[in-house]
């Protein structure tokens, strides 16, 4: 005969009892808020501090709200040139990362060999090298081939750092399109190259989706890069100009920098808020397999 399972250790506290799975749920709730008000006071220090003229480390609302930081950092020389800077070069390095991932991963999707998982596993052990270690021979390269304060040397760096992830990230989305679909391009005549732009890209439109966003964010914050390979004042990027706001003696203009940051992330903002409609549409296949 079945012994009967024991019942749940329960605690009585001011009238109520707690059970071990509420009081695990409880505790996990304590760790998610704590966690969220981690993430939320620096961003709610980002918005108090850009509104006040005396504003410091500290998170506290200002005596009186003002717009003097957006005013002083909304200049040519603070802000507009290098957000055009930042638009342009990671605007280009998102383009052409994408491109190449998009045709390296294609085959690594579509055609199986014992080579692919070699492959695959170099291309993620270069994500792992941290840009730092590559920089110095890297530098030397573009001393070299005169490369060096260039935007489009910059930006070509910029996306082959990126691409490997963009690869991996590719071939996930790729491998998730019916095959079927190509063999009945492949009937009516299409080759390769079409049957890439104008069935499984389409097709993949979400992913594609992901993949340039994810690019696009981890280029815009890119400082190291372009600190190193563009030397002209007039060419660097927004993600560079920020050390503006650093003065000498450790002082720093809070405000204004607060002021900035909140410029420098509305394009990230304004582009996820574009296309984030695309990112729930899923792929949708089932029905364009059927029949």
């Amino acid at each position: 005969m079945a012994r009967p399972r024991p019942a749940l250790r329960r605690h009585t506290r001011g009238g109520r009892v707690l059970t071990r799975r509420t009081r695990g749920r409880l505790a996990a709730d304590g760790a998610l808020l704590l966690t969220a008000a981690a993430f939320a006071l620096p961003l709610l220090w980002l918005i108090l501090a850009s509104v006040d003229a005396d504003a410091d480390m500290r998170v506290r609302a200002p005596a009186s709200v003002t717009g003097e930081n957006f005013s002083a950092v909304l200049t040519d020389e603070i802000t507009f040139t290098p957000m055009l800077n930042s638009l342009l070069l990671c605007g280009s390095a998102t383009l052409l990362a994408v491109v190449c991932a998009a045709l390296a991963a294609y085959p690594l999707s579509r055609y199986r060999s014992r080579f692919n998982r070699p492959y695959l596993l170099t291309i993620l052990f270069t994500t792992c090298l941290p840009v730092t270690a590559i920089m110095v021979p890297v530098y030397g390269l573009f001393v070299q081939v005169d490369l060096v304060d260039t935007m489009y040397g910059t930006s070509l760096f910029l996306a082959t750092s990126q691409l490997p992830f963009s690869i991996w990230l590719m071939k996930n989305f790729m491998d998730g399109v019916p095959t079927i679909l190509e063999e009945a391009a492949w009937t009516d005549g299409a080759s390769h190259a079409q049957t890439l732009t104008r069935v499984v890209l389409p097709l993949m439109g979400p992913g594609l989706t992901v993949v340039t966003i994810y690019t696009f964010i981890q280029l815009w914050g890119n400082f190291f890069v372009p600190f190193m390979l563009l030397l002209t004042p007039e060419q660097l990027p927004a993600s560079v100009s920020i050390f503006t706001f650093f003065g000498n003696y450790g002082s720093v203009i809070y405000g204004q920098l607060a002021a900035f940051s909140i410029l420098y992330s509305a394009p990230v903002l304004v582009l996820y808020i574009l296309i984030s409609r695309r990112l729930g549409g899923g792929f949708a296949l089932g029905g364009a397999v059927k029949g």
